[in-house]
């Protein structure tokens, strides 16, 4: 009798695609707040599960869309009726979601709304600042926020409030490797220019030369600040003036005076 031909054994990281396959299409999000609550309900790409509100924000929210079917709690047991985290300002308002698709970086550098203006994150984690970020990206016209899947601060409720409805509208694309993607945005005519306190040259200089490109501005966490390979990927490495030595600016505000500065140009 043939013996059975065995199985050939998934390598690991076929396996380990599998799992990550498997949780991100497991994965929700409960968002919070009335205005991030509302601009969900009204985004038609937003996939929604569950809304728990008390019967005021259920007053406050308006008209719902069709097909939502809320869930009325009692505010004074809210915070056990819905796993948020501790002390989250929710206002009586939370909705679950499944995470936004924003497609491939190619078709958003490309052929995305607006002009060609990117930011790219190097692990900045702190979902505040991220949403911060996603807000003035929104405001000045950038085409989308692009952070690393891994060491960046997630899609969460806390990220969806500090961005005050900018999330449901402002491409915030997660990537394998950033540094891959930001030598993929160079090969489409991106100019990738990295903001450091140690830039030789400043950025209203070298923008005032760059008129008509399109740009990537690219942030790192603060204190390590950008990776190395991700300083060796940058075309430039500018900084932002101060008016004294020791002025120093977060992540977020950083962000906005770059995109507005490029937005200028």
């Amino acid at each position: 009798m043939a013996e059975k031909p065995q199985k050939t054994k998934k390598p690991t990281w076929v396996i380990d695609k599998e799992r990550a396959r498997r949780a991100a299409a497991a994965e929700t999000v409960w968002l919070f707040g009335l205005h991030a609550v509302r601009d969900a309900l009204a985004n038609p790409a937003r996939e929604k599960l569950r809304l728990v509100v008390t019967q005021n924000a259920l007053d406050r929210l308006g008209p719902l869309p069709d097909g939502i079917e809320p869930e009325i709690a009692d505010a004074r047991s809210f915070d056990k009726t819905v796993p948020l985290p501790p002390e989250s300002v929710h206002q009586g308002a939370a909705l679950e979601v499944k995470p936004l698709k924003w497609g491939n970086l190619a078709d958003l550098a490309l052929s995305g709304p607006g002009r060609p203006l990117l930011v790219a994150l190097d692990r900045v984690t702190d979902p505040h600042n991220v949403g911060a970020i996603l807000r003035s990206a929104e405001v000045f016209g950038a085409r989308a926020v692009i952070a690393p899947s891994r060491h960046s601060a997630p899609e969460t409720g806390a990220l969806a409030k500090t961005a005050s409805g900018a999330l449901e509208r402002q491409p915030y694309l997660r990537v394998g490797n950033l540094a891959d993607a930001l030598i993929e945005l160079k090969e489409m005519g991106y100019l990738v220019l990295g903001l450091d306190g140690t830039g030789e040259e400043s950025l209203p200089d070298a923008l005032a030369t760059l008129s008509g490109r399109a740009l990537c501005l690219v942030l790192g966490a603060e204190g390590p600040g950008l990776r190395e390979r991700t300083r060796e990927t940058c075309d430039k490495i500018l900084r932002i003036p101060f008016a004294a030595d020791f002025g120093s600016l977060n992540v977020s505000n950083a962000a906005a005076v770059g995109l507005y500065a490029a937005s200028r140009i």
